[in-house]
């Protein structure tokens, strides 16, 4: 008797060889009926499915197929903030609106945005001095801010030279990529 491969094994373009234990007997009287004997088989199917990591096995013999598909379950993670500031009842989690420039006159101004996802600050510590103010004049290089992600801390610097009108998120709030953080007015004058 000679060992049959999987029909669509998974891997690395490495055949599995199915165990003797999984072919059985050709000559077996009611091919259809499983009997214990082909549950022991089936089950062998699964393990060896399993063992290999493997998403689908099939396998035919005397005019019977049986395919054993292993579906990789995706697991979806997701994260909320909720202000620990909030009074009353309990907390509702809502969506986060997407990141854009607010309703009001933005013509003529420049935005600076997040080049990554991570948590704003507007200081170097805690107990120093903002970088920057809203009416503050700054030069095109100059740090305004730093926004950490993954323990590391990147400061955005402006992008041209002009005054501060807007600064649109507060320290130590969470921020995505392309968010807007700063409006500045490149033709304002020091």
């Amino acid at each position: 008797m000679s060992r049959k491969k999987s029909r669509s094994a998974k891997t690395r373009g490495t055949p599995i060889v199915l165990p003797q234990s999984l072919l059985g007997s050709k000559s077996s009287p009611d091919a259809g009926a499983l009997a214990a004997a082909q549950h022991k088989q089936i089950q062998d199917m699964i393990d060896l499915l399993k063992r290999n990591h493997l998403t689908e096995l099939e396998i035919e013999r005397a005019g019977v197929r049986i395919r054993v598909r292993h579906e990789v379950a995706v697991k979806t993670v997701s994260a909320t903030v909720t202000d620990q500031g909030s009074a009353g009842g309990p907390a509702l989690s809502q969506p986060a609106a997407p990141a854009s420039v607010p309703a009001e006159d933005t013509t003529g101004l420049i935005t600076i945005t997040s080049p990554i996802v991570g948590t704003f600050y507007r200081s170097p510590s805690p107990d120093a001095d903002p970088y920057v103010e809203e009416g503050d004049y700054v030069k095109k290089g100059q740090v305004l801010c730093i926004v950490e992600a993954m323990k590391l801390m990147n400061e955005i610097e402006s992008e041209v030279d002009g005054r501060i009108t807007k600064i649109l998120v507060e320290s130590t709030k969470p921020v995505e990529y392309g968010q807007a953080l700063f409006l500045i007015d490149p033709k304002a004058t020091p």
